[in-house]
């Protein structure tokens, strides 16, 4: 067995390069690494190109701290308070810098990420016809569906690949075999695509744990290139059966991004003034004591028996 544990520091930098492409979970609203947020924020990065299918305030941080050159996705913005600062800044004013931005609708990223797990040159879709999305990216392209009796138009999505896939998951052991439980949205995809992955784990487990449930599997350890052990590494997103979602963190994060020197001051207490993960953990403290899922609801017994 091939280890692949290290910290999240060395994971960022020898596997996150500049002008990388890059998605930070891509599970909707639940699971996302914001520690891999915090860290490449504090390592520099530069010029990334961020693939969003839903990265709640993720995103919107790395943009106003100068990391992002591009972004490829429907939106940017901490869901629960609306479009993000930092997004609308950069995208309308050029602060930090302009931004190129790719559009998509949330449907076609996550199609695109989908031709991208399984090697297709393209993703027909419908459901941005009559859109301005179709216009607004020049990578669509318009086609007719070649097994219908009509002139029966479709769009073209082509494939999207990113260079690292940064997924939050419940537990994984050493080689980077995974358990993840709870919706996964795109998560599955964007590893499958991913030319890297970079495992953030709640919980370390010895191999047979992993076997011993091969349907919670998220992506194979061979796919893997570094597992992070970091509790609590997807605060302040929610972790399904470990952590609750810390809803005050994002509004007051909304809030004091509503201006830059207010982002400026966020960053500095909650990125730059802690030195890691750990730092940011004994930071929160009893906060996120609180946030730990103390109940229980387990799925039911399943057997895996050959005999």
């Amino acid at each position: 067995m091939i280890e692949k544990i290290c910290s999240l520091s060395d994971a960022v930098r020898d596997l996150v390069r500049d002008g990388d492409g890059v998605v930070i979970g891509a599970s909707l609203e639940t699971a996302i690494p914001f520690a891999a947020t915090y860290e490449i924020i504090r390592q520099g990065k530069k010029n990334l190109e961020m693939i969003a299918p839903i990265s709640d305030a993720s995103t919107d941080m790395l943009i106003g701290a100068g990391c992002v050159g591009t972004v490829t996705g429907a939106w940017v913005g901490n869901v629960s308070g609306g479009l993000g600062h930092n997004y609308r800044r950069a995208a309308e004013n050029q602060i930090p810098h302009a931004l190129d931005i790719n559009d998509y609708s949330n449907f076609t990223i996550g199609m695109a990420l989908f031709a991208g797990a399984y090697g297709l040159p393209y993703a027909p879709v419908r459901s941005i016809l009559g859109s301005d999305i179709i216009n607004s990216n020049p990578a669509f392209k318009m086609a007719t569906n070649p097994f219908s009796t009509e002139t029966e138009p479709v769009v073209l999505v082509p494939p999207v690949k990113p260079d690292v896939a940064i997924l939050g998951v419940q537990r994984a052991d050493a080689a980077g075999n995974n358990h993840y439980w709870g919706s996964s949205g795109l998560a599955q995809e964007a590893a499958l695509a991913a030319e890297r992955v970079i495992i953030v784990a709640d919980e370390i487990v010895e191999p047979d744990v992993i076997s011993s449930d091969p349907s919670r599997v998220l992506v194979p350890g061979f796919r893997v290139a570094a597992v992070c052990h970091v509790p609590a590494g997807t605060h302040p997103a929610p972790l399904t059966g470990r952590w609750q979602r810390d809803s005050a963190f994002f509004n007051d994060y909304h809030a004091r991004s509503r201006d830059v020197d207010g982002y400026k001051a966020w960053l500095d207490e909650w990125v730059f003034a802690v030195e890691d993960a750990p730092g940011y953990a004994k930071k929160l403290g009893d906060r996120l004591s609180a946030l730990k899922i103390a109940g229980s609801q387990d799925a039911a017994h399943a057997n895996y028996a050959a005999e």
